[in-house]
């Protein structure tokens, strides 16, 4: 599945059109990752776009760190939380585990982890503090 990221020379660096952000970001390997994934979430499963957030500063055991991508429900509460990789990057438990640090503060019911090439998504339940990992 293809999806056509808005791309811009800048100087000696590529940028590309971020829809939620409303701004050119550089490309990095991340951020395309993370572009594709968000075009993805608009016009396949046609999500609008107020219910994505990216980038955002949560604080985290006293650290202000920054989450790649949280969708939100129709309720408007965290229903997603995405965790980008560059593509050479591996889904290893430690980067299930950074996901899962950033949704200690959102409570999203979902982690999402990619690269790219592949995903990983786990539910969580809360109350009974157990993590499932979703085949599809």
């Amino acid at each position: 599945m293809a999806f056509t990221l808005k791309i811009r020379e800048n100087g000696s660096q590529q940028e590309v059109f971020d829809p939620v952000r409303q701004k050119w970001v550089v490309m990095t390997p991340e951020e395309r990752v993370r572009q594709v994934f968000i075009l993805y979430l608009l016009n396949v499963k046609q999500l609008p776009l107020s219910h994505l957030s990216v980038e955002h500063a949560v604080t985290v055991n006293g650290m202000t760190q920054r989450y790649d991508l949280v969708v939100f429900g129709n309720d408007l509460q965290p229903w997603m939380m995405v965790e980008c990789k560059a593509p050479h990057v591996k889904l290893t438990q430690k980067v299930a585990d950074q996901a899962a640090r950033y949704n200690t503060v959102l409570r999203a019911p979902l982690i999402c982890v990619t690269n790219g090439m592949e995903q990983r998504v786990f539910e969580i339940d809360f109350e009974n503090k157990r993590i499932r990992e979703l085949e599809n």
